[in-house]
């Protein structure tokens, strides 16, 4: 069994883990870390501390009524997409520890497409 490097825990909740494969488990937010049990492989798991978080990036919907998962952005291991039973409850949970100007949302489909275009007309215009 793995060690968690938390000492105090605030929010365990049901989660899931996006990584090509998706794995099931609980997220535990605690004083020292974010981190990740499968709870059946106990071999599957990430700890995450909060000085190694560059950024949490929420994917909103609906004007913030619902956000079906975020992404937590690393200094050296990537990046690492989450799902929880409740995200919103979780994201609170995380706002303790991460500064508010280091949580974003990520772009609308909107935006997505407004920004593809005007890459693509500067592709055409330096040709």
């Amino acid at each position: 069994m793995v060690k968690s490097i938390n000492t105090k825990v605030d929010l365990t909740i049901t989660a899931t883990w996006f990584r090509g494969i998706a794995s099931y488990g609980k997220v535990m937010i605690g004083d020292k870390a974010f981190e990740f049990y499968n709870e059946k492989n106990i071999g599957d798991f990430v700890q995450i501390p909060w000085e190694e978080i560059t950024y949490v990036v929420a994917d909103v919907r609906f004007h913030g009524k619902y956000i079906p998962r975020f992404e937590i952005r690393t200094k050296k291991n990537g990046n690492f997409i989450f799902a929880t039973q409740d995200s919103k409850k979780t994201l609170r949970a995380i706002r303790k520890y991460i500064p508010a100007d280091h949580m974003r949302q990520s772009l609308s489909l909107r935006q997505k497409l407004t920004l593809s275009f005007k890459n693509m007309i500067n592709k055409v215009h330096k040709k």
